[in-house]
C-alpha cells in the first residue's frame, strides 16, 4: 500500500468533520488536527483558533503510547463549548480530557505534551506557555464548581485564572488548581498539589503543600 493510500486510509470522519467545523477552509484543507477514532466529541458549540503556521497532523488529538495505560480502549474527551487557542503544535494523549466552558478560555503554547490520562477544566482562563509537558493522571481546573456562600451572602470561591510558563514540566498525578502561577522553567514533583503563584523561576517544586526544593535547574524535553 503506498504512502497516499495509508493516508487516506486513516482519515476518518472525525478528522475532516473537525478541521472544517473550527477552521477556515484555507486552514482546514491543510488538516492541522489529527482526531483519533476513539475521542468522544461531547460538545463542539466553542470557538477554536491556531495562531501560528499551519501544517499537517501538527495538533495531535488521542494518540501515544503510554506503556502503563491501555491506548486500544482509553477514551479521550473533548467537551468544548469556550475558546481554546492553540500558539503552535500540540499532542494531547490517550485518554486525556479537555473541558472548556461557555465563558472560559484555554491557550495551550507551542510544542504543548500531554503523554495520557490528564485533564484540563476551564471555565475562566488557563494559559500555558510554550515547552510544557504535562505527565498522566494530572488534573488542572480553574473552578471549584460549586458556589460557595459566606452568612451575608457573598461568594467566596469565586473562580480564578491559572497561568503556567514556558517550558515547565508537571509530573504524574499532580492537581493544578484556581489561582496557580507556574514560572518559566519550572519542575513539579510528582503528587504535589498548586494553588498560589510560585515565584522562584528555573525550580523544582514538590508537595502539598508545595514548596520548592531545588533551585537553578534546567530540564529538556
Amino acid at each position: 500500500m503506498s504512502k497516499y493510500s495509508k493516508f487516506f486510509n486513516f482519515l476518518t470522519y472525525k478528522i475532516i468533520y473537525f478541521n472544517f467545523k473550527y477552521l477556515p477552509f484555507n486552514q482546514a484543507i491543510k488538516l492541522p488536527f489529527f482526531i483519533s477514532r476513539k475521542v468522544y466529541l461531547r460538545n463542539l458549540k466553542g470557538k477554536i483558533k491556531i495562531e501560528s503556521p499551519i501544517s499537517i497532523g501538527m495538533i495531535k488529538i488521542g494518540f501515544g503510547e503510554v506503556g502503563i495505560f491501555d491506548d486500544k480502549r482509553s477514551r479521550s474527551i473533548l467537551d468544548i463549548n469556550g475558546n481554546v487557542i492553540f500558539k503552535g503544535s500540540a499532542n494531547i494523549g490517550h485518554g486525556s480530557k479537555i473541558s472548556v466552558s461557555e465563558n472560559g478560555t484555554l491557550t495551550l503554547g507551542n510544542n504543548f505534551t500531554i503523554t495520557a490520562e490528564s485533564s484540563i477544566v476551564a471555565h475562566l482562563n488557563i494559559e500555558f506557555g510554550n515547552d510544557c509537558l504535562l505527565s498522566w493522571e494530572t488534573l488542572i481546573m480553574d473552578t471549584d464548581f460549586h458556589k460557595i456562600y459566606n452568612e451575608f451572602g457573598e461568594l467566596i470561591n469565586d473562580d480564578q485564572p491559572i497561568k503556567i510558563g514556558n517550558n515547565v514540566w508537571i509530573g504524574c498525578r499532580n492537581l493544578v488548581l484556581k489561582g496557580a502561577v507556574i514560572p518559566d522553567n519550572a519542575v513539579l514533583g510528582a503528587n504535589s498539589v498548586v494553588s498560589k503563584k510560585l515565584d522562584v523561576e528555573n525550580a523544582i517544586y514538590v508537595g502539598n503543600p508545595v514548596r520548592c526544593v531545588k533551585e537553578n535547574i534546567n530540564w529538556k524535553l
